[in-house]
């Protein structure tokens, strides 16, 4: 290897701005385990870094893409040979160094994961942060008592990566989902996920009571603001609300009276710096008792790095619908 291409993002006196470039493995951050990237994914994150909407990276330049999955073609560290195949999400990627959107990633050894039995390169980027956060909520959830014995576990922003992960994950580890989703043209879809019902979110009226009627058992929320503060009262007694998103908004306006009558939990979920234990827990979840059956057809969409600028657009719009898959190099 020379040079190879990669999605590179820029900030300095010529301005914010990002593209396909050509350089060297020499230029990639430090780590123990350079890997041969086959596979990557797009998130609200990606979209964010590459456009310059969101402050995402830390410093500059770096490479884009907070997912990657991939070879292993030269490691310092002994636990990783040439040859394996391994995957790493969050953990600094596409914030404090160099990310998955090049052909070449270096990475370090303590946040590099052998890629499960179970999974294939490319279904563990179809999962990528969007899936590991999604089972990451449902860890949590498990350790605080979550049960299916406790009712159905409500999901908002159903549509989004995320909503229809966990739609599949937390189906297939037993519990009852409730879609909620502004976008009422994809019920369907989301019902062949498994989601048992869907509600839209436009229709969805809250009584605006400390408490109310009990609807959940616990809930996945990726919006916050106003739907987590109407959430709260639904909550079964001793179940959870993980939180994982903003769209909402960054506040909300509640009572204590869920918690301290109820016993309801709110869960905070931060896939990015998960401890490694926690990590590896969850993705031998994700290969095995986890593994959502629908994968395929939550990929709805695979592109090359040549394309990343167009599909940020339209995610950042708004527009975008289920996962997409980033096709780096060689591919199993």
């Amino acid at each position: 290897m020379s040079t190879f291409r990669a999605f590179r993002i820029h900030n300095d006196d010529a301005g914010y701005r990002a593209g396909i470039e050509s350089m060297t493995a020499d230029a990639l951050s430090p780590g123990e385990v350079l890997v041969k990237a086959a596979y990557s994914s797009v998130n609200f994150k990606d979209a964010l870094a590459g456009t310059g909407k969101g402050k995402i990276l830390r410093q500059f330049p770096l490479n884009g893409g907070i997912d990657v999955a991939g070879h292993v073609v030269a490691s310092t560290d002994p636990v990783f040979r040439e040859g394996d195949a391994v995957l790493c999400t969050g953990s600094g990627l596409s914030e404090t160094r160099d990310g998955g959107y090049g052909e070449y990633a270096r990475l370090d050894a303590r946040w590099t994961i052998p890629l499960p039995s179970g999974l294939s390169l490319r279904e563990s980027m179809i999962l990528g942060t969007a899936g590991f956060t999604a089972a990451l909520a449902l860890l949590r959830m498990h350790d605080n008592r979550q049960t299916p014995a406790l009712g159905p576990l409500a999901v908002t922003g159903a549509s989004g990566g995320v909503g229809q992960l966990a739609i599949d994950i937390f189906t297939r580890a037993g519990y009852e989902v409730h879609a909620i989703s502004g976008k009422a043209d994809h019920f369907d879809f989301l019902r062949s996920l498994g989601a048992t019902s869907c509600v839209d979110r436009h229709a969805l009226a809250f009584s605006g009571k400390p408490m109310d009627s009990v609807r959940f058992g616990g809930a996945l929320d990726n919006v916050g603001g106003a739907m987590l503060a109407g959430l709260l009262p639904l909550i079964a007694p001793y179940g959870n609300v993980a939180i994982c998103g903003n769209a909402g908004g960054i506040a909300f306006d509640s009572t204590v009276m869920p918690f301290i009558i109820r016993g309801a939990s709110l869960l905070g979920i931060a896939s990015a710096g998960t401890a490694r234990d926690i990590r590896d827990e969850v993705w031998q979840h994700l290969a095995s008792d986890w593994k959502p059956r629908h994968l395929e057809r939550i990929a709805t969409r695979e592109i090359s790095l040549d394309e990343l600028p167009g599909v940020f657009a339209h995610m950042l719009a708004g527009d975008s619908f289920g996962r997409t898959l980033v096709r780096i190099g060689s591919t199993v």
